[in-house]
């Protein structure tokens, strides 16, 4: 299978000793000598207590290998990463041919969010890399499991310096070049610490909007905006599509369309949904959306446009969900957090969710006006507040809103997380499909 290495020799430290105290952490180094991987995965202390039973080890040890190999795929990847330790099959599983395979067959999708420190006050979401360090090898993300509450730690041995997260999709994370001119983009699987380049975009830019979709048999690039035609020029004028899939067609940069008229993308951050990707528009708030199949740009209103403060755009089940807090100072309206869901029209949108008044007048206490960001994946909805620790996530399928403990890892003085869907995956060999462009790493 591409994008995996059976011959890399693998090495792993855990220290699996656990006393009667409850509450202990755990960190996953997985290393690979043959291309210089090296990755961290943490998690933040928790209390657990044993009520295992007694296992007949006559009944369990004969189970078919084939029937061990699919209860391990179905396991999340901290769990399969405690499992590797147990034995040396076991620890070979993440170079199997054969178990990749079943894993990309039965494993269960998890909806995780991925977050980076970043300083506060920015205007783009093109997340520079300021986790306060000057050389690479220092990089970290973390990681958040809204259905057990968890946060984990995961860095980013392979990242050069120069480049900042930027969007992901399909357990791939997109790092985008800082400096102005042609964009490079890097592709990175944080489990496995792969990595993987895409070609430099064909016009120069400083912070475009970029909007990343990754599907099994293909690739979709799309980025707008901030053209450095000339310091006195319009920035926001044209984007760019790259597209490669397994039937061998691709297309690199080779598409180009013009943005609407008038259009800001501020806001930095795309969303893709049933071949559309969509962003932001300020100044009035409207919706911009790219069909990827037609290479075209139009304009969606947005709904109480005028009295919208902090609107963003969040994918959550294939459906396009704008949150935004609503004031209408002048008139006899309550202020809340609601949320609206696009139809499948395309232009009108429904008001879905609407956050209890009680949690709405906590929540504007921390925010102070000082506004929040949201990212959707699956049946959550994740609204951190600017410039603090504190955060929200709404579980849309139980109607139930629940305040997140703060990361543990990442310090907030002076910074705060900015974040992306996330699904963790074991196996990206879509990836695989970039080595026929044959393109070297940057050197730095």
């Amino acid at each position: 299978m591409e994008g995996f290495h059976p011959s890399m020799n693998m090495s792993m430290n855990m220290n699996m000793s656990m006393s009667m105290n409850p509450s202990f952490s755990y960190t996953f180094p997985i290393t690979a000598t043959a291309s210089g991987v090296s990755t961290n995965i943490t998690t933040a202390p928790y209390t657990t207590t044993s009520t295992t039973p007694w296992m007949n080890s006559r009944i369990w040890s004969k189970l078919p290998q084939r029937l061990l190999d699919r209860i391990i795929a179905f396991l999340p990847p901290p769990a399969f990463f405690r499992a590797r330790s147990v034995c040396k099959r076991f620890y070979s599983l993440l170079f199997s041919n054969s178990f990749l395979e079943l894993y990309l067959q039965v494993s269960p999708r998890f909806h995780w969010f991925i977050f980076f420190k970043h300083k506060t006050r920015s205007k783009t979401h093109i997340y520079k890399n300021s986790n306060n360090i000057t050389d690479s090898t220092s990089f970290e993300g973390y990681l958040f499991d809204p259905n057990e509450m968890t946060w984990y730690r995961i860095s980013f041995a392979l990242i050069p310096s120069g480049f900042s997260p930027s969007s992901s999709s399909s357990g791939l994370v997109c790092f985008v070049s800082d400096e102005s001119g042609p964009k490079t983009m890097l592709l990175s699987n944080p489990l496995l610490g792969s990595i993987a380049q895409l070609p430099p975009t064909l016009r120069p830019r400083l912070f475009p909007s970029i909007g990343l979709t990754i599907t099994p048999s293909s690739i979709d690039v799309t980025v707008a905006g901030d053209d450095m035609i000339s310091p006195y020029a319009v920035k926001n004028l044209t984007s760019e599509s790259f597209h490669i899939d397994a039937s061998g067609f691709y297309s690199i940069w080779g598409t180009t369309s013009s943005l609407p008229r008038l259009c800001s993308l501020e806001s930095g951050r795309m969303v893709y949904s049933n071949g559309k990707f969509y962003c932001m528009n300020c100044s009035p708030f409207s919706v911009l959306a790219y069909d990827v199949a037609t290479n075209a740009w139009f304009k969606i209103q947005a709904p109480m446009r005028r009295f919208l403060r902090s609107p963003n755009l969040v994918e959550c089940k294939g459906k396009l969900l704008l949150v935004a807090a609503v004031e209408k100072s002048k008139l006899n309206v309550p202020k809340s957090l609601r949320v609206w869901c696009l139809q499948g029209c395309g232009s009108v949108w429904v008001e879905s969710e609407r956050m209890p008044q009680q949690l709405y007048v906590q929540f504007a206490e921390m925010e102070n006006g000082n506004g929040f960001e949201c990212v959707g994946n699956g049946e959550f909805i994740v609204i951190m507040i600017k410039g603090s620790d504190k955060g929200l996530v709404y579980d849309i399928g139980r109607k139930r809103w629940q305040w997140i403990p703060p990361c543990p890892y990442a310090g907030y003085d002076g910074f705060e997380l900015h974040g992306f869907a996330y699904e963790p995956r074991l196996a990206t060999p879509v990836i695989a499909l970039l080595d026929q462009l044959a393109m070297p790493l940057p050197q730095f």
